[in-house]
């Protein structure tokens, strides 16, 4: 039933929301070049690797000495506004058309957290990854990791289509709003595998 319904909506939104993808692409290309999208490796459902797709955010500006500015430093204000606003996910879409990802889920976090997981926080990646889930009506980027990934274990321990449902209607009114969003998205916050907080606390 889960995956008849991601199937289904992604392949309605992007029917309905092509002329938006193509909008922000063609202005992708114009304020930041090529290439429009930006995939990265993300853990996905039984921890396997995915490649998630994002409109791409961030210009290739280097130092004096050819490496790549600070992530704060390449993101432009236009960019600045798809993460705002979450434009930047649309592409995501495609995940959840192949299977990659659903609609709602744990986030897929880059692939190198999975060894800084407390015990109780593996269960993430017993259910596939989401666009949006729990933790994201509930704090989004503006709370701490404990507690993100303390809602994604209740969310795969609870999880029903109806429960399904409210975190869409939630997502769609905080996104609206831009709840929950601090700085530039993913950038204002701290890695996982750097959050002492989290690290050095109880793993149980």
């Amino acid at each position: 039933m889960k995956r008849v319904f991601d199937f289904t909506v992604s392949l309605l939104l992007l029917f309905i929301l092509l002329p938006i993808l193509f909008i922000i692409a063609f202005s992708v290309l114009i304020n930041l070049g090529n290439p429009v999208l930006f995939t990265q490796m993300r853990i996905g459902k039984d921890n396997k690797v995915i490649r998630l797709f994002k409109f791409r955010t961030m210009t290739n500006k280097v130092d004096s000495q050819g490496k790549l500015l600070s992530n704060e430093k390449r993101v432009t204000r236009f960019g600045a506004f798809l993460r705002k606003s979450s434009l930047d996910e649309l592409p995501s879409l495609f995940n959840v058309l192949i299977g990659e990802l659903s609609l709602v889920g744990p986030r897929p976090l880059l692939t190198d957290y999975l060894p800084f997981y407390k015990t109780k926080h593996r269960v993430r990646h017993n259910v596939r990854p989401g666009i949006t889930g729990l933790a994201q009506i509930n704090g989004r980027n503006s709370t701490t990791w404990q507690k993100r990934l303390d809602y994604d274990v209740e969310y795969v321990e609870n999880h029903s289509f109806s429960s399904d449902f409210k975190i869409c209607i939630s997502t769609f009114f905080k996104v609206i709003k831009s709840e929950g969003v601090e700085g530039n998205n993913d950038l204002s916050i701290i890695r996982l595998d750097q959050d002492k907080e989290y690290l050095e606390s109880s793993n149980d």
